[in-house]
């Protein structure tokens, strides 16, 4: 596979106009998305709820890194398993990424069991004024999930954006590419200039972020307000933790310990997709922006790169997991249930497939919460009373939450890549070229 060719800087006019544009352009975008998160609290606080007038331009900067998820999903992966030298590659590296994904969300379902168990934000919540909320139909058994990963239509995947169905059928593809071998070539040349192009066009939309997440967050802060946090501060504040710890210690312990690389340059290189999760609430969302820092930032492969990242989106939910376990001993508080040793494993475990199946979208973990509260004997109205409860406040947490469901991917294909000798090692301790 080729490398995303760098575009060449426009000519820009000359004057205070050109010096300005000179100047922005030559801020690292990182930076710039950051000026633009700040600026977006100020706006936020000084509309108030005139500032969902301005929300239309991050909704359009979402659809736009939105409508880059299938088609890069899609050529990504043909282009990288067809690149591979060996068919059996595929398998340790799918194996590895997998088991690497799983083992990090049992983590974080403890984590959120240990941080409620300890600061206990469920004690003394009052819920009578609190809407119920039925949390809908519970998740489909694991047999039919499976299943669906099988798409009728690839095609009809693809329009109805089923990642996981389109990742299955562009790794049978790439599959069979890789093993037809040079009368295949032609095709793999279309899937290589394919993925080059649509990581090109993901660098385009990137410069729209500092725009849209100026208008995402005056539109949260705006609409919520600081204040929205004081009944539920507590809760909030073992979020924060939760989402640290997984991310700092956990995926940099995973950086440090597995992949035997500094910690420091992981961090700094991947800002612009942490930000970018913050923002819009969304792991799919943030995909096309994970894809351009894996390979431009981190020196991972092409090829690890285009198979561990969209197997992430759609499996890898660490901040989901800790999110829903933290709420089941919220609930198990709140209701005065006591919860044995059997029971905080099965609140794990349960949490943990359930977080494999949950859509990459704003707030979809609460829909899940269901599932995760029968396991200790709340039930359904109850369950409805917590959903109602969370649900006016969940965005801010769903933004906090998505950050660790961004690192917990660009870790693991770090991790992968290194194990695959497929890490550029300069590349990855260089500071990234803006």
């Amino acid at each position: 596979m080729t490398d995303p060719v760098t575009p060449s800087t426009p000519a820009r006019p000359k004057g205070p106009a050109g010096r300005l544009l000179a100047l922005w352009f030559g801020t690292a975008l990182w930076k710039r998305i950051l000026l633009g998160l700040v600026l977006g609290v100020a706006a936020g606080l000084v509309l108030q709820e005139r500032s969902a007038d301005i929300k239309w331009l991050g909704d359009a900067f979402v659809r736009l890194i939105r409508m880059l998820v299938v088609p890069l999903v899609f050529v990504t992966i043909v282009a990288g398993v067809a690149a591979m030298a060996e068919p059996r590659r595929l398998g340790a590296i799918g194996l590895k990424t997998i088991g690497l994904y799983f083992g990090l969300m049992l983590i974080a379902s403890a984590l959120g069991l240990a941080i409620g168990t300890v600061l206990q934000p469920g004690l003394g919540v009052d819920l009578s004024a609190a809407v119920p909320v039925v949390t809908g139909a519970p998740p489909p058994p694991f047999a039919e999930t499976l299943m669906n990963i099988i798409p009728l239509n690839p095609i009809a995947a693809m329009g109805s954006g089923d990642v996981l169905a389109v990742i299955f059928f562009a790794l049978l593809l790439g599959i069979g590419i890789l093993v037809v071998g040079a009368p295949a070539d032609p095709l793999r040349r279309v899937f290589d200039a394919g993925s080059a192009v649509m990581l090109q066009i993901t660098y385009f939309v990137m410069e729209m972020a500092p725009f849209g997440v100026f208008a995402l967050i005056a539109w949260v802060t705006g609409t919520s307000g600081p204040a929205a946090f004081v009944s539920v501060f507590k809760l909030a504040l073992c979020v924060v933790i939760g989402c640290a710890v997984q991310t700092l210690l956990v995926h940099g312990g995973l950086i440090r310990l597995l992949a035997r690389l500094p910690v420091r340059p992981f961090f700094r290189d991947v800002t612009d997709a942490i930000v970018v999760a913050f923002t819009t609430s969304s792991s799919s969302a943030t995909l096309p922006v994970a894809m351009r820092v894996a390979q431009r930032n981190l020196g991972i492969s092409p090829t690890v790169a285009s198979t561990t990242l969209p197997i992430g989106v759609t499996l890898s939910m660490d901040g989901t997991a800790m999110y829903v376990a933290l709420l089941a001993m919220f609930a198990a508080q709140v209701f005065g249930v006591d919860l044995s040793m059997a029971d905080y494993l099965m609140v794990i475990l349960t949490t943990t497939l359930v977080a494999i199946g949950t859509a990459p979208v704003p707030s979809a973990s609460l829909f899940i919460l269901a599932a995760v509260l029968s396991v200790i004997g709340i039930n359904a109205e109850q369950t409805a009373l917590i959903v109602g409860f969370i649900l006016p406040f969940d965005r801010p947490l769903d933004m906090m939450r998505t950050v660790p469901n961004c690192t917990s991917d660009l870790s693991v294909a770090v991790v992968v890549a290194r194990s695959e000798n497929e890490l550029d090692v300069a590349s990855y301790l260089a500071r990234p070229v803006e």
